[in-house]
């Protein structure tokens, strides 16, 4: 089916009528939900059904369930998480790889019940003294063997319970000093430290089907253009770090970019992003993103293929068990 370079979001717990036509119009790839579109298990099943159905086929549903400070199904009603590098600080080092697997494991079975088949984790991005608070415990690890270690973990309990990956910030957000949602950060490490560090994690998951994007400056790369953007860091992404899955950008929405919602999407899609992100459900943003956006074709469509190929349906999940099992490595 033909489909758009886009995944967007939506306004509220339901469809509107207006929602429902324009996004049987334009058949984005994928949907993202956000708190503001969740209340009830029933309610979300229902928002997933209606979604797919608008399309007039089975799309992916995305969201984020990092646990800790970024998760977008709270209690009482889903399991609450310490922020993953928080979680590894507690855990014994021998413990650590089996008690990730199980936390994403018991994530996916959670989202899976609820007809959502991607979770924007692992991340990968390598927390430094400098780097903002929005990035801080949400990381694995503070080396770049650990984070590479812990990320495969994570994509691993995913996988295993039918739901999709993705890596990010990439080629790396864990030196920002500024909140990307509000500002744009700009990073002076040389480029020789960026390459032995802070891309080596986005290396060793390469293999994984699909990542999103930092809306960084890496100065002694491309001083003016963040990754999103930038045709040099596209093909650092692309040839250095060696990744060839689905490339998404971060929202952009983001007031770290610049220039109107058309410019954005058409600087992103120009400079090597196979599908651009728009998260808060406003119809006329979304109008203006649709401007740019041309369909799902050629590699890119390959890409968004395989990814989807990837999905499985899981095997039996004891719930009881692996929650024993995750409190005893605790």
């Amino acid at each position: 089916m033909a489909c758009s370079a886009v995944i967007f979001g939506c306004e509220g717990l339901a469809l509107t009528a207006n929602e429902q036509a324009f996004f049987s119009d334009v058949k984005p790839w994928a949907f993202i939900l956000f708190s503001r579109n969740l209340d009830t298990p029933d309610q979300i099943r229902k928002l997933c059904k209606d979604l797919r159905d608008a399309v007039g086929y089975y799309v992916p549903i995305l969201i984020d369930q990092e646990g800790g400070r970024v998760a977008r199904l709270k209690g009482p009603n889903w399991r609450e998480w310490l922020p993953p590098l928080d979680q590894m600080n507690k855990v014994l080092a021998k413990n650590a790889r089996q008690a990730m697997v199980l936390r994403y494991r018991l994530i996916a079975h959670e989202l899976n019940q609820l007809g959502i088949d991607v979770n924007c984790a692992p991340m990968l991005d390598i927390p430094t003294p400098e780097a903002h608070e929005i990035i801080t415990n949400r990381c694995y690890g503070t080396t770049s063997d650990v984070v590479s270690n812990m990320g495969r973990a994570c994509a691993e309990g995913l996988l295993s319970g039918g739901v999709l990956p993705i890596i990010k910030h990439i080629p790396g957000h864990g030196r920002g000093s500024a909140d990307s949602h509000f500002e744009l950060p700009i990073v002076n490490t040389s480029s020789d430290t960026l390459n032995l560090i802070d891309f080596e994690p986005f290396r060793q998951l390469s293999d994984l089907p699909m990542a999103m994007t930092a809306h960084i400056i890496y100065s002694s790369i491309d001083p003016n253009a963040c990754a999103t953007v930038s045709p040099t860091m596209i093909d650092i992404i692309r040839n250095n770090i060696c990744f060839d899955g689905l490339l998404m950008t971060d929202d952009l929405s983001m007031k770290a970019l610049n220039g109107s919602l058309s410019e954005r999407t058409l600087a992103s899609l120009n400079a090597g992003c196979d599908v651009v992100l728009h998260c808060n459900g406003k119809m006329n943003e979304m109008v203006q993103v649709m401007t740019e956006v041309c369909q799902l074709s050629g590699k890119s469509k390959k890409r968004a293929k395989m990814a989807e190929n990837l999905r499985c349906k899981p095997d039996f999940f004891d719930v009881k068990e692996a929650t024993k099992m995750f409190a005893s490595l605790m």
